[in-house]
């Protein structure tokens, strides 16, 4: 066990296929000391599964959503005695190549961050989306905060516990990464971007893609709407 611990939560619907791979990388990442599965509303053995490979497991009966999955793993962090370490949000379809988000931690225990953002390579496969929801993101984090983000909603992230309090309560859904970014730098935190091999499933451009970017854009959009009329 390594002084520089930090907890890992890995948000996960529908992952029975990828789910247990990405648990095995996490795992054995030196810095990590637990693993928690947030099961959302799965409707297939993500959580049998996750338990299984050696992860806590909180399940949600029906899906509530990102934002609402991360909450609820760092909430469990807290109620296992955890909740001073810093929070590693993990997307559960990184499979083997989670073993690269090392890097992450490692500036915030040290306390050169007090957030860490994923910039990944390009991906193995490409995706159908056109940059709308990026663009959007990245536009709002820089006339909130002035930060010019390269991968502005990349859910990789490693935050120490001020972080964390300053970014919560999350914004809904995927907006959660957009207001994270803009809470963290508005209280005065620092938020460092690192590059990190990973490698996730891409969205396509069938209708079921579109309608994922759409509700991206949705759930973008009011997170910026809020803190840019908030007082």
């Amino acid at each position: 066990m390594t002084d520089a611990a930090c907890v890992a939560v890995i948000p996960a619907k529908d992952e029975a296929d990828r789910v247990i791979s990405t648990i095995r990388a996490v795992r054995s990442i030196p810095q990590v000391e637990l693993v928690v599965v947030v099961d959302d509303g799965s409707s297939d053995r993500t959580g049998e599964l996750a338990r299984e490979a050696g992860a806590s497991v909180v399940r949600h009966a029906r899906n509530k959503g990102k934002a609402a999955a991360m909450a609820s793993g760092a909430s469990y962090a807290v109620e296992v005695g955890r909740g001073d370490l810093p929070l590693l949000f993990v997307d559960a379809d990184l499979e083997d190549s989670a073993t690269a988000l090392a890097v992450l931690v490692d500036p915030v225990t040290s306390g050169d961050a007090d957030m860490t953002i994923a910039v990944l390579p390009p991906q193995k496969t490409s995706g159908g989306g056109h940059g709308f929801v990026v663009r959007l993101s990245r536009n709002g984090i820089r006339g909130a905060t002035g930060f010019e983000a390269q991968q502005p909603l990349s859910g990789m992230r490693c935050l120490n516990r001020a972080a964390y309090d300053a970014a919560t309560p999350f914004a809904r859904g995927w907006g959660v990464e957009t207001s994270m970014t803009i809470d963290v730098l508005r209280a005065g935190l620092r938020v460092v971007e690192v590059p990190c091999e990973l490698h996730h499933r891409v969205t396509g451009t069938d209708w079921r893609g579109q309608v994922h970017r759409a509700k991206q854009y949705r759930d973008v959009w009011l997170a910026l709407a809020r803190r840019r009329f908030r007082s």
